[in-house]
């Protein structure tokens, strides 16, 4: 899982720093050893070995940084490096990240803890990273050029700060960030209350994931930059469906999902089956009168949300964004409509010299998950995964909370799919259906009914005289 050896060697005293600050070659031999994870499985909790006890989270298809203790500084290590990021099986993206991981590892404190982190940078250029939230010393803050600087390649740079306020946080970079962030560094960061907290309460599960967003053309496997808004790739931490992990529950557990914003639009993050309430932002934790049930909540661009319920429904759920071009892969958007086109005429002549063509959209899009058209490498289909009832027709950002009566606490295996009870499944009505009834009325005076005959459609040109801000009268 870890590469751990000799990870507690080196427990050297290094003088607390008053802003982010280079490491000298002799002060590296003290830092603590670079902990890498290249798979991209959900890990288990990272239970706390040392330093105030918490009930750790859960990444979906990420891991929680280890770190060590030094003289009463919790010491974490952060390596800024390219990384090769699986997206889903069939598919490998060349990303920028941390510790071999895009997003980087989640980093776990308590409140009040004293924080050390190193920051070595592997990448071609400069880089810094910004504490998304925190609460700490101007000069921690980590924007390159304002507050520190950069550093640059084979530096490695401390940051110091205490963790004064329990919450769900990011870290990224804050230097060349158009290209960093959308090269995929990013990370999340949890500190949890020191104590009992009279806005937050104990939980049984507690999952968090960033939301992330690429724009990889079909058979290449780099990141397009410069893309602002027409992104093909919408992910869970660097994951699409079907390689998103399930988040397996145990029937009547309390849970918690922390969700951050890390790409350039906002996301309607949608469970099915329960309704939950937002217990906390990036702020902190929401007040009890503000906070309402719903199953819907919007994540905006660098926000984070927390929210939680109570899983008392058995059975397989959609958890998903609810913008339906973000559960599809590889999704091009200038694409015509072609519903109720007649293409068989073309598709026999255009077979002629192309016989591997075969028309698409006729029927409406599903029928593309089905043609098994021959892809580019590593290029995933527009919608894939298979359930136990036939194709999910889904990518992107989509998951399912799967909540089971047997699951024991702390399992978080996949316990496969949910066996329905008989007569719990919606199924074909093969008995007859009377005739809909159907009106006959003309509409009242404010919305009368016009014949076909008296229906007038009018278009004028663009630019022509008289129309709206030369846009024609319609």
């Amino acid at each position: 899982m870890f590469s751990r050896r000799n990870f507690f060697r080196g427990a050297g005293v290094l003088t607390a720093a008053a802003s982010a600050a280079s490491v000298s070659r002799v002060a590296l031999a003290a830092l603590p050893e670079v902990v890498q994870q290249t798979r991209p499985d959900t890990m288990p909790p990272l239970q706390p070995s040392a330093g105030r006890p918490y009930r750790p989270v859960v990444t979906l298809n990420g891991w929680t940084l280890p770190f060590r203790m030094n003289q009463g500084v919790k010491e974490f290590h952060l390596v800024a490096e390219p990384v090769l990021r699986e997206l889903a099986p069939g598919m490998k993206a060349r990303l920028w990240g941390y510790n071999g991981q895009s997003p980087g590892p989640t980093i776990e404190v308590v409140e009040g803890d004293r924080v050390r982190v190193f920051v070595t940078n592997r990448l071609p250029e400069h880089t810094s990273i910004h504490w998304h939230g925190q609460r700490l010393p101007n000069g921690m803050d980590g924007v390159s050029g304002l507050t520190q600087k950069a550093i640059q390649p084979g530096q490695t740079y401390v940051y110091e700060f205490e963790a004064r306020r329990p919450g769900s946080f990011m870290y990224h970079p804050h230097a060349d960030e158009m290209t960093q962030m959308a090269m995929g560094m990013m990370g999340l960061w949890i500190t949890h209350p020191k104590g009992r907290h009279p806005l937050i309460e104990e939980v049984d599960r507690d999952f968090c994931f960033l939301l992330n967003a690429f724009d990889i053309d079909p058979g290449s496997a780099t990141p397009r930059i410069m893309t602002m808004l027409d992104f093909n790739l919408w992910c869970w931490n660097s994951r699409v469906f079907p390689g998103i992990d399930t988040l397996n529950v145990r029937k009547n557990d309390k849970v918690r999902i922390r969700v951050g914003n890390l790409t350039m639009t906002n996301h309607p993050i949608h469970v099915h089956g329960h309704e939950f309430t937002v217990t906390g932002t990036d702020g902190g934790p929401t007040p009890k009168a503000g906070r309402w049930p719903e199953v819907t909540t919007d994540v905006a661009v660098g926000q984070m949300r927390q929210v939680e319920f109570l899983a008392d429904e058995e059975g397989d759920w959609a958890f998903h964004c609810h913008k339906s071009h973000h559960t599809m892969n590889a999704m091009g958007h200038q694409v015509p409509t072609m519903i109720g086109v007649q293409q068989q005429d073309l598709v026999e002549k255009i077979t002629r010299l192309v016989p591997d063509y075969m028309a698409m959209g006729e029927r409406g899009m599903a029928e593309m998950g089905t043609m098994q058209m021959p892809l580019p490498d590593n290029t995933l289909p527009m919608m894939t995964g298979e359930g136990p009832f036939g194709g999910v027709e889904m990518g992107g950002m989509f998951s399912i909370l799967k909540v089971r009566k047997g699951q024991k606490p702390g399992d978080y295996s996949d316990p496969g799919w949910y066996q329905h009870p008989p007569g719990t499944v919606a199924r074909e009505w093969t008995t007859g259906l009377p005739e809909a009834a159907r009106s006959s009325s003309a509409g009242g005076a404010a919305m009368a009914r016009q014949s076909s005959s008296e229906a007038e459609w009018r278009a004028r040109k663009p630019g022509a005289k008289g129309g709206h801000g030369g846009h024609g009268e319609h």
